[in-house]
């Protein structure tokens, strides 16, 4: 089969790999639809922590927002998942650690993570094999490419929950990218009068064109109570600003991740009384994420500016927009094109 591998920073090939086989506990997924990630982006460059800390080496093969069916399941694999449309979990524990037994599998010391972590292949190849456990069926009113939205959904549905907004209350998103929007959206369908910051004037005029007329330069940035900041930016400086902005007794959430330390004034955390939570994974989400996306009252597919083959994934890490491409901020990619 056909697969994206990255070979070293900024080196990848299209090579012809040997197709996965369903294991015990397992099953083979035809995969339809995989989102880039800034994770994926990290990694093309080369400055991806894991790579830093041994979590994971070249060559490597990426994708962990997907979606697929299920095209044979291995010994103790009902059959019954033959033919059904699938998404899955990044995180994959032990499963016998005290942080899985508990049911944190996601911080689990040992955990390996869908192209990610721990050599375990992802999804940017025609078929990709899965652990049952983690598996989530789609309905059909999840299309394939908001099923391919349900990972990045997982973080941004666990961000809001994080912020404990109430109806009416005014949050502040920083980060105009696919997890900012999403926190968006998700926060607003919740009742809660949500504004969001970015850099760049394009992202921004999407993000009005969503519906956020509330959509900010720093500079720009109105003087308002923020009773939630939540931060889905990869900007080092932005974790202090959040804790600056936020309301006395009220809640910073951080999703986003720098590629260099985020520092902050705790004695400022202290003083205003604030709640700071960090939000690592999709996992304890994607439930949530699904029943969301089915109702219809969130729809992320304007997200998505195009759907490529595997042949432009290169060019996507690199940065690279497609002539006919739309606005927004997701690149998806279908392996069987």
């Amino acid at each position: 089969m056909r697969a994206f591998v990255l070979t070293a920073p900024r080196e990848f090939e299209i090579r012809d790999v040997a197709p996965p086989v369903a294991v015990p506990g397992g099953v083979v997924i035809d995969v339809q639809r995989v989102g880039v990630c800034g994770t994926d982006v990290e990694f093309y460059t080369g400055e991806m922590q894991y790579l830093h800390d041994g979590h994971e080496k070249f060559p490597l093969r990426l994708g962990h927002e997907w979606m697929g069916t299920v095209a044979t399941v291995g010994e103790g694999v009902d059959a019954a998942w033959i033919g059904r449309r699938v998404t899955g979990d990044t995180m994959l524990g032990c499963g016998v650690c005290r942080r899985c037994l508990h049911g944190n599998q996601h911080v689990c010391e040992f955990r390996r993570e869908v192209g990610i972590r721990g050599g375990f292949a992802g999804a940017l190849a025609e078929q990709l094999a899965m652990p049952v456990s983690a598996l989530h069926a789609l309905p059909d009113a999840i299309d394939d490419t908001a099923g391919a939205l349900v990972e990045p959904g997982g973080n941004a549905i666990r961000s809001v929950s994080a912020a404990n907004l109430a109806p009416g209350d005014r949050a502040l998103v920083l980060g105009a990218g696919t997890i900012g929007l999403l926190v968006a959206l998700i926060a607003r369908a919740e009742g809660a009068e949500v504004h969001l910051m970015g850099r760049s004037p394009g992202p921004l005029e999407f993000a009005r064109s969503l519906g956020f007329e509330g959509a900010w330069t720093q500079d720009e940035l109105p003087p308002l109570p923020w009773d939630a900041v939540i931060d889905a930016s990869n900007a080092p400086r932005l974790p202090a600003l959040a804790l600056e902005l936020v309301e006395p007794a009220k809640r910073v959430v951080y999703v986003g991740l720098a590629g260099s330390p985020s520092l902050i004034d705790t004695r400022m955390m202290a003083l205003k009384d604030v709640t700071a939570v960090g939000i690592l994974s999709a996992s304890p989400g994607l439930a949530g994420t699904i029943e969301l996306y089915a109702s219809g009252t969130v729809d992320p597919r304007p997200l998505v500016a195009a759907t490529v083959g595997l042949d432009r994934v290169g060019a996507i890490l690199a940065g690279e927009r497609f002539e006919g491409a739309g606005a927004g901020p997701k690149m998806h990619v279908d392996p069987r094109i």
